[in-house]
């Protein structure tokens, strides 16, 4: 409670929730010391997706090999602890709290956002550990996001460019998505994910055309396939891998594994043994993440839990793949915020579900109300659902046997379903 009162009170440092310009983010940064400056190995990890699953997947590998991290997320999904990860441990809630405070004093009456705060908060106390490696993944954006405050870099990772959050941006196209994720990309190594079709990967690689660092493109530089006997096979420029079945859910994962496992082996001495241990221990919360006990887990019975954040296009199609090659019922329990695409988003699951109940996300005033999404999708002809909570949603899926009830929409969605469970 008393670290959710101070955010609070953070969030009255300025009106607006989003506000893109660095110019407050630099000035808190220099009373502090510009801490940015003296951290030594930063990786910078922009994107619409896959952002979380990259940094995950290359600190499993990094771990393995020996090396220790740093690192700063967002958003997160029950505490915002999470965001604050030194030396490969998440941060205590008594020293964020102690941290927090010691920026407001610092901050005094200027004006910034709370994200601002806590990036800078994040890098302060990342001087305790300069001398790991230390991975950034960018907010909004990237070009005015407060992530973009260094001057040197050892690599920017870009994952899969989509379209997401318009309404920021005067070039409400892909193009002028990419340009915000790659105007200010540092000269170094950039490492590009794969895309979702050629078109978005030509488009990246005309815009960071005149940017002097070496690149390696997914499809051009490296990839990644299913092999024979359960088997992946990764090609580099180091030559071919073969590892095993990673311990994370879809084949969208593998695309995100290959890029990391490029950026790792090029910029680190890392073993192929370390690798292959590393992509078996990778973690991802609420990315297709399978509840397996729990109190939620009860209430359903034989049927699977599985849960995913996933909130545009891109992401839904990627959920709506796996869900295909499952081969079972599938019943989605679904909330989202009002920017979003509801429609296109839903679109994509059409085929595959036999069900839809929506939901109003607990405790978001962002959040679309249920009554006015099913107007949004009534078109769609699906057994369609309003419920009053996510108890009452899983309990009304009970009665289906051997299915698959997924929870999706919003990644604030899903940290109140792992409150919950």
């Amino acid at each position: 409670m008393e670290l959710q009162k101070l955010i609070s009170k953070l969030q009255q440092k300025h009106p607006k929730k989003i506000d893109l310009t660095l110019n407050r983010t630099f000035s808190l940064l220099k009373k502090l010391g510009n801490p940015q400056n003296s951290l030594k190995n930063i990786i910078s990890v922009v994107g619409t997706n896959s952002k979380y699953s990259i940094c995950q997947s290359l600190k499993s590998i990094l771990n393995q090999s020996g090396y220790k991290c740093n690192l700063y997320l967002s958003p997160h999904l029950q505490s915002y602890t999470e965001r604050f990860v030194y030396n490969d441990k998440e941060i205590s809630e008594e020293i964020l709290i102690n941290l927090l405070k010691e920026i407001e004093k610092i901050l005094k009456d200027d004006q910034a956002t709370l994200f601002e705060i806590l990036t800078c908060a994040y890098l302060k106390y990342c001087e305790e550990f300069k001398e790991n490696i230390t991975l950034v993944e960018a907010g909004l954006f990237h070009r005015f996001d407060s992530t973009n405050v260094f001057k040197k870099n050892l690599a920017s990772i870009l994952g899969s460019v989509g379209i997401d959050h318009l309404q920021w941006i005067e070039n409400k196209t892909v193009d002028g998505i990419i340009y915000e994720k790659t105007k200010s990309l540092l000269n170094s190594n950039i490492f590009i994910n794969r895309q979702e079709n050629a078109e978005i990967r030509s488009k990246i690689e005309n815009a960071i055309e005149k940017n002097k660092s070496k690149k390696f493109f997914y499809g051009k530089d490296f990839c990644i396939l299913r092999a024979e006997n359960s088997f992946i096979q990764h090609e580099d420029n180091f030559g071919s891998l073969l590892l095993p079945e990673p311990n994370i859910l879809g084949d969208h994962q593998l695309s995100n594994i290959s890029t990391s496992i490029v950026a790792a082996r090029n910029l680190f001495n890392i073993k192929d043994k370390d690798i292959k241990n590393g992509i078996k221990k990778i973690y991802l919360k609420g990315r297709l993440q399978e509840i397996k006990f729990g109190k939620l887990k009860k209430l359903l019975g034989s049927s699977r839990l599985v849960c995913d954040g996933g909130h545009n296009i891109n992401s839904a199609k990627a959920i709506a793949k796996w869900l295909k090659q499952q081969n079972q019922d599938v019943h989605l329990i679904v909330g989202m915020m009002k920017d979003k695409d509801h429609q296109g988003f839903i679109e994509c699951f059409n085929n595959n579900i036999k069900s839809i109940t929506i939901i109003d996300i607990p405790n978001q005033t962002g959040a679309i109300k249920k009554e006015e999404f099913k107007k949004k999708i009534d078109k769609f002809q699906k057994k369609i659902y309003l419920s009053n909570g996510i108890v009452e949603s899983i309990k009304s899926i009970n009665k289906h046997k051997n299915s698959i009830c997924l929870i999706t929409g919003s990644l604030y969605l899903i940290g109140e379903v792992l409150n919950l469970n």
